[in-house]
């Protein structure tokens, strides 16, 4: 009887915390939070399937070579660096440091561009479709991750609960709505979906899911880089979660380690050695330059510190508050920094307290150490602490890190709400709930900024007043947006609206060149010639080589030369003269050189002109008119023998 009843009381020890399945059936409910995580995701995002390309979608998608020539592209996509099927120019390619091997999403891209053409619906689709899927991986590694450390409903609902403010968080919508972004999503797909089955590997002690592990790394690498980062994350997991011994991790480790060999091999023999040598001294490429009697040199140590720790700390504020947000933190958007700014040197200090509080709690296999773990590791490959990434920020750099935050907040939320109370569940919801609505309607709101390049690049740049790239953008597209304008007085206003951002990108970044060739463009749109030939001339001061602006100086002397060909040939021929100076090879320009001869009586040199039409002229339809005119030339040279032969000629191309 004695030991009935010592079974009995054993029995009946069950904490007072303790919560059964039975009386929370929605926080048990993985499949409900799935389908939950999933819908939120792909709705919240409804709303930019009927936009546009915009931003770098042209690089990647419907101006890229390899891509738009459908599955025929891809491989010239796995050849070569990823922008080189834009720029289709040896150099150019690697203008950022570091250069870009990021294949998986052009073949994508490619493929979609096979099967539905230049269709930007399709992109959006796919993007909102794998960010719905990125929610639901997202809980599902979560809650395998904290399962064996949390009992009854809390691992579900931590999981939950960080995911849900994840997928609604408004700093995602660079990369979701733009369809490029897909890099972002994949890679983080893949790299989360890993570190899920490396964690089942372990518990299941079947090795069967390490090939798959790394199959998921090295794709994820194809994407973009950053899963290199989780060769740090997958030991600290196993540490904090599982107690993994030394062996063990190393052993889990393996397939990120010849994953990432493998890449790396792979990127080498596509790039070569790219990540040496010097940063440019070009601002638009490095924004670590400041200008000192006239010309770039680089910051000093500290300023490049302070202005990249001011970076980080912004990085922060937009997680907890993401308003105002913008595409564009281009040179000087973030200005250069020293310490003696507070927000540069609170940041420095909030960032040395978290990676002591990291340090120090992480031997403790503290859950919250591991989520601000996530968030600094996958950081600093984006952080520009240890290499130049070519900008000083990006919202789409906080895609990643971002997990590590929301796992933060919701373990945060957890020990204030149901550590003590585990049965109380709804102040934890209910804070949870409305972090997301306000998230999701900051989201939406956000979406409809990502329509188009102009209303993109108008948007923001009321944001990023600063940024020399966006003024110089907004610049470019008013004008691109003007010529689409039938009635000229409307087409040349618009035009002369964008002057005040060019010239705004001009005072911020000097030495810009684009933006000279810009302002060039818009002078010569609204027929002031003459201004628009400074503006050429100071882009090629810059680049005597910069063929942009060589093509429109040429545009802009046969437009000249067309104005005073009737009037006044002597000056027209000067125009002539000079654009085939640049262009010897322009059979038009020959042809309207030869004419203009004519008009002075130069019949000999309008013959020599006409003679290099026809030697340069891509086909014969015009050859009849030619030859008829070294005919009249001849006859007003007294010369009839050639006369006749030119006359033949002319009648053996009608």
């Amino acid at each position: 009887m004695a030991k009935q009843k010592r079974k009995k009381a054993k029995h009946q020890s069950i904490p007072k915390t303790t919560v059964h399945q039975n009386d929370l059936g929605f926080a048990y409910n993985t499949s409900l939070h799935s389908i939950i995580l999933f819908l939120l995701g792909f709705l919240l995002y409804t709303n930019t399937l009927t936009h546009d390309y915009t931003q770098d979608d042209a690089i990647v998608i419907y101006d890229n070579m390899f891509t738009t020539q459908g599955i025929k592209g891809i491989p010239g996509i796995l050849k070569y660096d990823t922008f080189y099927g834009f720029f289709k120019e040896a150099g150019k390619a690697n203008l950022v440091s570091g250069g870009r091997y990021r294949p998986l999403t052009l073949v994508m891209f490619a493929i979609e561009y096979q099967l539905f053409g230049k269709n930007p619906f399709i992109g959006h689709l796919i993007n909102i479709l794998l960010y719905g899927l990125l929610g639901v991986v997202l809980y599902l590694f979560l809650l395998k991750l904290l399962k064996p450390h949390y009992k009854n409903s809390l691992p579900y609902l931590i999981a939950f609960g960080a995911s849900i403010l994840y997928i609604t968080h408004p700093i995602h919508t660079e990369v979701v709505a733009n369809i490029k972004g897909r890099d972002e999503i994949v890679t983080l797909l893949c790299s989360l979906a890993a570190l899920y089955y490396s964690l089942k590997a372990f518990d299941e002690q079947n090795n069967k899911y390490l090939l798959l592990v790394g199959v998921l790394v090295f794709l994820g690498l194809l994407s973009k880089e950053y899963p290199i980062t989780f060769l740090a994350i997958l030991p600290i997991t196993l540490f904090v979660f599982r107690k993994a011994t030394i062996n063990q991790i190393a052993f889990q480790l393996s397939p990120y380690l010849l994953a990432s060999v493998a890449f790396i091999f792979i990127r080498h023999l596509v790039l070569g050695n790219t990540m040496g040598g010097e940063p440019p001294m070009e601002l638009m490429n490095n924004p670590f330059l400041k200008i000192v009697d006239g010309r770039y040199i680089p910051f000093s140590f500290g300023e490049q510190i302070a202005t990249i720790f001011y970076t980080l700390g912004k990085y922060i504020q937009l997680l907890f508050f993401p308003h105002p947000l913008t595409h564009d933190y281009y040179p000087r958007q973030i200005e250069m920094m020293t310490f003696s700014n507070w927000k540069a040197a609170s940041s420095l200090l909030l960032y040395i307290a978290l990676g002591a509080y990291t340090v120090v709690k992480l031997f403790k296999k503290d859950p919250l150490a591991y989520g601000i773990a996530f968030f600094l590791i996958t950081l600093s490959i984006v952080s520009n602490l240890f290499f130049p990434i070519g900008t000083n920020m990006a919202e789409r750099f906080m895609f990643m890190p971002s997990v590590g935050f929301c796992l933060v907040i919701a373990l945060f939320l957890y020990r204030f709400f149901l550590k003590k109370s585990p049965r109380n569940f709804t102040p934890y919801l209910g804070i949870i709930g409305v972090i997301a609505i306000l998230f999701s309607l900051k989201t939406i709101t956000r979406n409809f900024v990502w329509k188009d390049n102009y209303t993109l690049f108008t948007t923001d740049a009321k944001v990023s007043t600063n940024s020399a790239k966006l003024q110089n953008a907004v610049g470019g597209e008013t004008i691109a947006e003007a010529l689409k304008i039938e009635d000229e007085q409307k087409r040349n206003e618009m035009i002369m609206s964008s002057i005040p951002y060019l010239q705004k990108a001009a005072q911020i970044h000097p030495t810009y060149k684009n933006v000279y060739l810009l302002l060039g463009n818009a002078y010569y749109y609204t027929k002031d010639y003459d201004t628009a030939e400074k503006y050429y001339d100071q882009a090629l001061r810059m680049d005597p080589e910069y063929k942009d602006a060589l093509n429109n100086k040429v545009l802009l002397y046969e437009a000249m030369g067309v104005k005073y060909g009737v009037n006044n040939p002597s000056k027209a021929l000067g125009y002539f003269k000079q654009a085939v100076a640049i262009q010897p090879e322009n059979a038009k320009l020959q042809f309207f050189l030869g004419s203009t001869y004519r008009r002075l009586g130069q019949n000999q040199n309008a013959i020599t002109a006409y003679e290099k039409t026809l030697a340069t002229a891509p086909n014969t339809e015009n050859h009849a008119r030619i030859y008829n005119e070294i005919r009249q030339a001849y006859e007003a040279l007294g010369n009839t023998v050639q006369a006749q032969k030119a006359a033949a000629k002319a009648k053996q191309y009608q």
